[in-house]
């Protein structure tokens, strides 16, 4: 199981949030919403299941600031927006799954890190889009295979953003393992 030091949770804890800020608020539109990838990063790092509340209050205060005070479209807030709370904590839930079957930098955890990207991604996914389809009064009825066809086209872009950001954090993961090992056989 992978754990951090408290210390370092509140580190890892206050990165992501600033990543989430600076992404999802849209303070440049040069960088994609990194939302997704933080609450599996979240899961994986942060032991207290209360961090989740605090990262979904967060979301929602980076989006009504957004909306009311500089005019980021509020299209996407409906009935559906509460579909955020499972939606998101699909993600953090595999990222805590993959901190409980954590083996260290190997090509096991690599395989295990990639199923529970796709699968909470999956997960979110259709949650997400599905309940804002069924519910968000922006489209005159549901149907399945109208539903799906969504999915296929939107959901790659999102598995990409979400997948891009996993792997620099894994990549900053890495290094600083190895600077960390590098700093203990120096003692």
């Amino acid at each position: 199981m992978f754990t951090l030091s408290s210390k370092n949770q509140w580190l890892v804890g206050s990165i992501l949030l600033l990543a989430m800020l600076v992404t999802r608020a849209h303070i440049t539109d040069h960088l994609l919403d990194a939302s997704w990838a933080v609450f599996f990063l979240a899961g994986f790092y942060l032991r207290n299941v209360l961090a989740f509340g605090v990262f979904m209050a967060v979301a929602v205060a980076i989006d009504y600031v957004g909306i009311t005070k500089f005019g980021v479209s509020d299209f996407c807030v409906s009935q559906a927006y509460v579909a955020l709370v499972p939606a998101y904590g699909a993600l953090f839930i595999a990222g805590r799954w993959l901190a409980g079957h954590y083996q260290g930098e190997t090509l096991a955890t690599l395989g295990k890190l990639v199923l529970a990207v796709v699968v909470g991604f999956a997960v979110s996914e259709l949650i997400s889009s599905g309940s804002f389809y069924a519910f968000s009064g922006k489209f005159a009825e549901f149907s399945v295979v109208e539903l799906g066809k969504r999915l296929m086209k939107y959901a790659p872009h999102g598995l990409y953003v979400t997948g891009l950001y996993v792997t620099v954090g894994t990549f900053v993961h890495v290094a600083v393992s190895m600077v960390n090992r590098s700093l203990a056989h120096g003692k």
